[in-house]
């Protein structure tokens, strides 16, 4: 079985609807976000996927976020843009974008250098 993992980071502002604190007021991040895949073969050549391909189709979806405000934008004008629903989304959204060989194992988005959240799938 095979590993890979890949980070990109978007810029965007938010804030927590029904927060009891300072985040419920309008605020940035440079957001970063961490990719782990698996694989348990790889091709012809001795790829999993291609780290560019896996980069580029991580940038295709956390993209459409980069210097904007995450609540004016589906699904986070329903929802709160926290870190813990942002991962999931970006999950869920990449998930679907990946080969068949390729599984999405976990996608980890840091608000800061010291505070992160993954989300996974359980078995």
């Amino acid at each position: 079985m095979y590993q890979l993992y890949v980070e990109t980071h978007f810029d965007a502002a938010h804030q927590l609807v029904g927060y009891a604190g300072d985040c419920s007021n309008l605020h940035g991040h440079c957001w970063k976000v961490g990719i782990k895949v698996e694989a348990e073969k790889v091709d012809e050549i001795g790829l999993c996927i291609d780290f560019k391909k896996l980069k580029a189709l991580t940038k295709e979806v956390v993209g459409r976020y980069d210097h904007q405000h995450l609540n004016n934008i589906a699904p986070f004008d329903k929802i709160n843009p926290t870190a813990e629903n942002l991962s999931r989304v970006i999950f869920e959204q990449l998930a679907e974008k990946l080969e068949k060989n390729v599984e999405l194992k976990e996608v980890t988005v840091w608000e800061s250098e010291k505070c992160c959240v993954t989300y996974f799938k359980s078995c």
